[in-house]
């Protein structure tokens, strides 16, 4: 964790698009929700860097054909929907910029449904790879909340199966090798080339399409910053790179930006 803001002038720059901005896009990836307690993945006290067979329950072969993987799975959901992870600064700073009349929408790469916690309406955000707010059978297409599953697993079910059809159940998240919905991934494109300021948020930038919103963005003449605690894979995409903690560094700018009011 970086103590340390950015440099003052690279602060006071990105303040200055925020207060001047009308369309402001931000894009979110697992960095923003670390100080939720929720991990990331690839860093290098990530999820998939501690727990291999974790990294398997994101792809969709193995969690079809593997009912280890997905026990794995339903116990790593157990453990999101325990009721401690709640919106951090960092969340609330994006709803902020909503309150003061400045986003336009949040495109993220997360499933864990904090951008609508911390006060945003669906309509909002979108959500590229999907969410873990709901469960979907694999078979039958039937949806419903996860909290329903949820509870069955606590109840000792380790693989709930689908009530209706017995198939098995996956979280309504993307999957690797799963296709991405065609309208939402070109919703996030439509607001990265509508925007005036987009601002990619705790992300590496190394999943595309979703990383793409980014070149959209630049090629559209927003400005763009990048903010993470360390490098990412569009780096000279960005007019200005902060480096640090998410949220200390959003809650700054809303400071500078003279937009912690509304």
């Amino acid at each position: 964790m970086f103590e340390e803001l950015p440099d003052e002038e690279s602060l006071s720059e990105v303040a200055q698009w925020l207060r001047e901005a009308t369309k402001v896009v931000v894009f979110t990836g697992a960095g923003i929700s670390t100080d939720s307690g929720i991990p990331d993945f690839r860093g290098p006290n990530g999820l998939w860097t501690q727990n291999p067979l974790a990294e398997k329950t994101s792809t969709l072969s193995y969690y079809l054909g593997d009912p280890e993987v997905r026990k794995v799975a339903w116990e790593g959901r157990v453990r999101t929907f325990n009721g401690t992870a709640q919106p951090n600064a960092g969340h609330l700073a994006v709803t902020q910029l909503h309150r003061n009349n400045k986003l336009h929408a949040v495109v993220t790469q997360n499933v864990d449904g904090l951008h609508q916690a911390a006060g945003l309406d669906d309509e909002l955000v979108v959500e590229v790879h999907g969410t873990i707010r709901f469960a979907r059978c694999w078979q039958c297409k039937d949806r419903r909340p996860m909290s329903e599953f949820i509870e069955r697993v606590k109840a000792g079910e380790v693989d709930p199966p689908c009530e209706l059809c017995g198939g098995i159940v996956k979280s309504d998240a993307i999957l690797f090798e799963q296709a991405l919905v065609p309208d939402v991934i070109n919703r996030a494109m439509q607001v990265a080339e509508e925007c005036d300021v987009l601002l990619a948020v705790g992300s590496t930038l190394a999943v595309t399409p979703a990383a793409y919103v980014v070149d959209r963005a630049r090629a559209s003449d927003a400005k763009v910053a990048i903010i993470n605690g360390g490098p990412t894979e569009r780096d000279r995409y960005a007019h200005v790179l902060l480096r640090g903690g998410i949220s200390p560094i959003l809650t700054d700018l809303l400071i500078r930006a003279g937009l912690t009011g509304q």
